[in-house]
C-alpha cells in the first residue's frame, strides 16, 4: 500500500526504553527518568478527587466541546468560551493547525533546534521547513522575518523554547509580531508557560485583541501534571476557532482528561509549590553546570539543556547508572527533579562526565 511521498522523509516517533525495561537490562533497583519533562510532584490532589467519580462510566461519550472545562478556563484566562480550542495535548493541536492550512509549496518558519512536531506535520501536509539557527540558544527573530515569503503560512515560535529553555523576551517578540505579515499565522508555543519566573516574559494572550494572526497554545501536561490524559489547549480568535474545529475529531478529548483538567485549575496553591520547587532546582543545576564549566542555556523550563560532546555515549553511560535523560547531537535535556533525586543525579553525572574526560 502506497502513502504519500513525503513520508519517506519521516521517521515516526520512537519513545525511549520503559523503565521496566532499563531495570530488567541493567539489574537496577532503582530508575529515575528525566527526560520527558514531567511534573516530579504529580499532580494537585483536587485532580484525584475530580475525577473519583467519572471511573464508572466508561460507557458514556465524552462532552464533545468539554464545556464545563471550557467555561472554567476561559475564567481562568479572561477570554471568551468560544476562543479555545481544546486537543489530545498541544501535538493535536499542532497537526489540526498544520492540516488546515498548509498545502503542498507551503512552508513554515521555525528554530533549527526546537519542537519536532511542527516540522513533522508540515512535512506529512507536503509544505516545506525553513530553520533559522538558534543564537544561544534563542529564536533568531531577525533570522525568521528574513526567512518568510509569500508561500509562508505559519511561524513556530516556541517559548520558552524545547529543549533549550531560554525565551525570547516581550520586547522583542512584541516587535517581531508587529512585524509578521498578517496573513501569516504566528503560533506561540507555551507549553512551560507556568515555569516561568521571570519578569520580562509576555503575557500574550491579551495581544489577541490587536492581532488577528496570533494563537497561543498551552498544555496541562507540564506543571498541571497530567502528562498521562493528554489535554492541551490553543487560544485564539473566536472566528479562527471556528474554523479550526473542523479539523478536530469528534469527541477528542476524554472524559478523565476534562475533569481531570477542570480540578486541576482548582490547584492552583499546587502550581505555585511545583514552580518554587522547579526554580530551586533549576538554579541548583545551573550553578553545577557552571561550577564543572559545562555551558548550559539560561532555562525557565523545567529543564536544563546541557552542551556537551558525545552526548549520546553520555546518556547511556548515565542510563547505566539509573538516570534516564534526553540526548540531542550537541547536548542533553535534564528534566528537574525533586532536590534529593537532583542531588543523586549530580554525584553520578560528575563520576561519569570524569571518566569520559
Amino acid at each position: 500500500m502506497k502513502v504519500k511521498p513525503q513520508f519517506a522523509k519521516l521517521s515516526a516517533y520512537v519513545p525511549g526504553r520503559s523503565i521496566e525495561t532499563i531495570q530488567k537490562t541493567y539489574q537496577l533497583d532503582t530508575i529515575h527518568k528525566l527526560a520527558s519533562n514531567e511534573n516530579p510532584f504529580g499532580c494537585s490532589k483536587k485532580v484525584e478527587k475530580a475525577i473519583r467519580k467519572y471511573f464508572h462510566t466508561p460507557n458514556i461519550y465524552p462532552d464533545g466541546a468539554a464545556m464545563n472545562l471550557r467555561i472554567a478556563l476561559s475564567a481562568h484566562l479572561n477570554v471568551q468560551e468560544e476562543q479555545i480550542l481544546f486537543g489530545a495535548g498541544v501535538d493535536e493541536i499542532i497537526q489540526m493547525i498544520s492540516r488546515a492550512l498548509l498545502l503542498p509549496g507551503d512552508n513554515i518558519v521555525q528554530a533549527d533546534l526546537t519542537f519536532s512536531q511542527y516540522a513533522h506535520h508540515a512535512v506529512i501536509e507536503g509544505a516545506d521547513v525553513k530553520r533559522v539557527p538558534l543564537i544561544a540558544g534563542v529564536h533568531d527573530l531577525p533570522g525568521m522575518l528574513q526567512a518568510i515569503d509569500e508561500r509562508t503560512k505559519i511561524v513556530w515560535i516556541c517559548n520558552p523554547n524545547n529543549p533549550t529553555g531560554t525565551i525570547v523576551d516581550q520586547t522583542n517578540l512584541f516587535n517581531f509580531v508587529k512585524q509578521v505579515p498578517p496573513d501569516v499565522l504566528i503560533v506561540l508555543d507555551e507549553a512551560y508557560y507556568e515555569y516561568v519566573t521571570t519578569d520580562c516574559f509576555a503575557e500574550t494572550i491579551p495581544w489577541i485583541q490587536e492581532f488577528e494572526n496570533i494563537v497561543v497554545t498551552r498544555t496541562f501536561s507540564k506543571a498541571y501534571g497530567l502528562a498521562a490524559y493528554r489535554i492541551g489547549y490553543a487560544v485564539a480568535r473566536k472566528e479562527f476557532i471556528t474554523q479550526l474545529n473542523l479539523a478536530r475529531l469528534p469527541f477528542n478529548t476524554s472524559t478523565i482528561a476534562q475533569v481531570a483538567a477542570f480540578g486541576a485549575l482548582k490547584g492552583q496553591k499546587f502550581i505555585q509549590k511545583c514552580v518554587k520547587e522547579n526554580e530551586k532546582g533549576r538554579q541548583m543545576l545551573e550553578s553545577y553546570c557552571r561550577t564543572m564549566g559545562i555551558k548550559s542555556y539560561p532555562s525557565q523550563a523545567n529543564f536544563v539543556y546541557m552542551k556537551l560532546s558525545n552526548a549520546e555515549q553520555l546518556s547511556i553511560r548515565l542510563e547505566q547508572k539509573g538516570f534516564i535523560v534526553r540526548a540531542f547531537p550537541n547536548g542533553i535535556r535534564v528534566t528537574i527533579p525533586k532536590q534529593k533525586v537532583l542531588e543523586q543525579f549530580i554525584k553520578v553525572f560528575s563520576k561519569v562526565y570524569k571518566k569520559r574526560k
